[in-house]
């Protein structure tokens, strides 16, 4: 079990990372709040975060 935690851990630094360097600060922040939440079941927050990072796909597409 430690395994598949230390994977997932291991897995979500490394997104964290790509999002980070992909799009900078803004997306970890848009990330952080999709988590956030997604997490706390408030949509406003999940919604601003979702906006931000379609916001900063479409920018850089």
């Amino acid at each position: 079990m430690p395994i598949i935690a230390l994977a997932i851990a291991a897995l979500a630094v490394g997104f964290e990372a790509l999002v980070q360097w992909k799009w900078g600060a803004m997306g970890i922040v848009a990330f952080v709040a999709l988590t956030v939440g997604i997490k706390a079941k408030n949509i406003a927050i999940g919604g601003i975060g979702a906006v931000i990072l379609v916001m900063l796909l479409a920018h850089s597409g």
